[in-house]
């Protein structure tokens, strides 16, 4: 199948709709004031490779890919200079998309400690650059990942970088799998967010009829 590259390490089959690098600007998503649009930007930390992308969330829970990319730091180069190249990346995507809230893959404990180390030293560096500009973050787990955009928690990744592409409407999408796994996060923050913001939106609604309850019945006997 032909090919046009729109951005490295991200191709889109010719005749496709092409990504779109920047559309219109615009907590974790359970916290901002509308859930009909948000913009989430999702990071799946590595020192070598780290997966990163945005995703755009309209009313209907229409999905938009925006940009997606992996960013990239030699494993010979001294670790102060590739954390340094990881935070001017994060900084150039965040002031390019300016994203409502940044999913983060939660770290977890693996068999090899040089490894999660790296994962944990890329997470870190990118919620530092959230909380400077005051950006929330959201952390979520392989597992959940993986349960909300295929429905399994043990699903492989070519099963997530196939609903990846179905969920996004891009089937000729070719991108490493820390790539989608970055857009799976971004996923996952959309979705999962805005359930965690009905649930809010309603605690929040039953403890204001209770509080005008509980004052009427104050008033009342005071009478």
């Amino acid at each position: 199948m032909a090919v046009k590259r729109n951005h490295p390490g991200c191709e889109v089959a010719e005749g496709k709709a092409p990504v779109r690098r920047c559309a219109e600007r615009g907590a974790t998503a359970a916290t901002l004031p509308n859930m009909r649009s948000i913009r989430v930007l999702g990071v799946d930390p590595g020192l070598t490779r780290c997966g990163i992308g945005v995703v755009d969330s309209a009313g209907g829970g229409r999905l938009t890919l925006i940009e997606v990319d992996v960013l990239r730091t030699p494993s010979d180069a001294d670790i102060g200079a590739r954390l340094l190249a990881l935070e001017v990346g994060f900084e150039a995507w965040i002031a390019r998309h300016r994203p409502d809230v940044i999913a983060v893959e939660r770290v977890f404990s693996q068999h090899n400690v040089r490894t999660v180390m790296g994962t944990a030293q890329a997470a870190a560096v990118a919620i530092t650059c959230a909380a400077r500009r005051g950006i929330p973050v959201a952390l979520r787990t392989p597992s959940e990942v993986k349960a909300a955009v295929t429905g399994q928690g043990r699903a492989g990744k070519e099963q997530v970088a196939f609903m990846v592409r179905k969920l996004l409407a891009t089937p000729g999408l070719v991108a490493p799998a820390d790539a989608t796994d970055a857009l799976a996060l971004a996923i996952c923050e959309v979705w999962r967010g805005a359930a965690s913001a009905k649930v809010s939106i309603a605690l929040e609604a039953a403890e204001r009829r209770s509080a005008v309850s509980g004052a009427a019945i104050r008033a009342g006997s005071s009478r």
